[in-house]
Parts: structure tokens; sequence; C-alpha cells
């Protein structure tokens, strides 16, 4: 059973989110395509490379720095400092730099991503993308991107076919040969496919920009703001197995429940004939 929180609660939850945001801003701004920036590998794989920076630890620990002196009763989930331990039943799931790749060849597309969630997912969820100064969140009633032109209510787009649809994966392989072989056989299917996105993809969802994204080998902290962002705009997002997504791996993001059963039935249909 999700948590039943007051309206304070909420609206102090959004407050902090917004706080959480506005600190990791200036922090990743002051490295975004400086010529001095570089980046250590964390893979301990030779043909994977996994950048962490300066900025990503330097905005998780500015939004670390807020939640001990505003919520210091809630548990912590960041990509780069791990878990603490708090005792609401409430965790932030922080990913700094949700696109690190990205963000270090000087592409716009990367984000910061913050969700404050339960045991079931998340509750409320922001996508903040700094260089652009567009901010979208999602949650407790609220679904809204603020950016340079002002506020717009989001709201993901209408049922199409999946043949008239934009589908969108960050990386070509997608994941294993078994699930790239399973996403390819969507992206047939639909009528355009874009690659390389990072969280931005799933801001688009919401805005009724595009239809789908698909993704394998997430993380929590990956997926939590977008799906809480996404699914306040009226969109779905779940496992490939039309599971519980907010802990991560296999996951497809669909702007509304129509394109997603058609395209979770050819993921499935995929995988069970691999």
């Amino acid at each position: 059973m999700r948590r039943d929180l007051d309206d304070k609660t909420k609206g102090d939850l959004v407050r902090v989110a917004h706080l959480l945001a506005d600190a990791a801003r200036p922090v990743t701004l002051e490295h975004f395509r400086a010529a001095s920036l570089s980046a250590d590998d964390k893979s301990t794989l030779d043909s994977h490379f996994d950048p962490v920076t300066v900025a990503d630890r330097g905005a998780e620990e500015a939004m670390r720095t807020i939640l001990a002196a505003e919520r210091p009763q809630d548990g912590i989930f960041g990509e780069e400092y791990g878990r603490s331990e708090g005792t609401s039943g409430l965790t932030w799931v922080l990913d700094p730099i949700d696109g690190t790749r990205a963000y270090i060849s000087g592409a716009p597309t990367w984000g910061v991503l913050i969700a404050v969630s339960d045991a079931h997912g998340p509750l409320f969820g922001i996508v903040d993308q700094p260089f652009i100064r567009e901010r979208f969140s999602g949650g407790f009633g609220i679904s809204e991107a603020v950016g340079p032109s002002g506020s717009v209510a989001l709201r993901t787009r209408a049922a199409r076919p999946l043949a008239a649809a934009t589908v969108f994966t960050t990386f070509p392989e997608v994941g294993t040969p078994e699930e790239g072989r399973a996403f390819a056989a969507v992206s047939r299917a639909a009528r355009l496919t874009r690659y390389g996105m990072d969280c931005y993809a799933y801001a688009l969802v919401a805005a009724g920009q595009v239809d789908l994204v698909i993704e394998a080998g997430l993380n929590a902290y990956d997926i939590q703001g977008p799906q809480a962002v996404i699914e306040a705009a009226g969109g779905i997002v779940t496992s490939w197995d039309g599971g519980p997504a907010h802990n991560g791996g296999r996951v497809i993001a669909a702007a509304n429940p129509a394109i997603h059963a058609e395209a979770l039935a050819i993921l499935q249909e995929s995988l069970s004939s691999a």
C-alpha cells in the first residue's frame, strides 16, 4: 500500500525537491563544456566506459547537504555515494548527472534526476536540464515543465499505432544481444527511432513529443525521477514483463496504455523466441 501523506508533507517534499534541483544546477553548469573537465572511469570492464566527473560528485554532495538540513529523517539512494538509511519510510533517489557521456561530450541531453519514493516507487520526481533551463516535474497532482518560455502543463501523446510512433533509446545495442534484438523488433515496427538522448527522452514522452522509450540495464536512480514525471503526465512505465519498473532493469516508458501494450507484446514475443 502506498504511503498516505498529508498535504503539508506533500508540499514540503515538492519544496525540497526543487531545492535539490536548484542546488545541483550551478555545480553542473560550472564544469559543463569546460576545457579543464576530465572524467574517471568507474567501469571494471575493458570494453566499457562508465565516466564520472567532479560535477557528478559535487552535485550529489550539494543535494545531500540540503537533505541533511531539510529532511534528515528520510533515506537517500544516490548514484555516486550509495545508500543512507532513514526512519520516515521515504527515500530520495538521486542521479546527479544522468547522461555523463553526453555531459563530457558537450551535448545538452543529460539531466539531474530527483525522486522521493516509498517502497512501492516514486511519489514525486524531477528531470532538470540545467543548460537549457528546463525543469519537468510530476506527482502529487503536479505535472508541468518550466523553461525559458514559462510554464506549461505536461500531457503525453494520445494513442496512435506503433507504425506511426517515435521510439527512443540511449544505446543502439540497448543491452545484451537478446535485449537488442527485442528492441530492434519494436524499432522495425515504428515510424522513427532515435538514439542517445539519455533522460531527456523520458522528458519528451511526458511533454507529448514522442511515444516510447525502451531501455535495459537501468538502475533505480536512472528511472524513478522520469517515471514520476511520465506517470503524472498520463503515461505508463513498466518493466518488459509489465511489472514494476522503479528498481530499474528492462524498462519501457510509453505515452499511453495502448501503445505500451503494442510494444510490450513485440518485446515479449522476441524474448520468448530467443
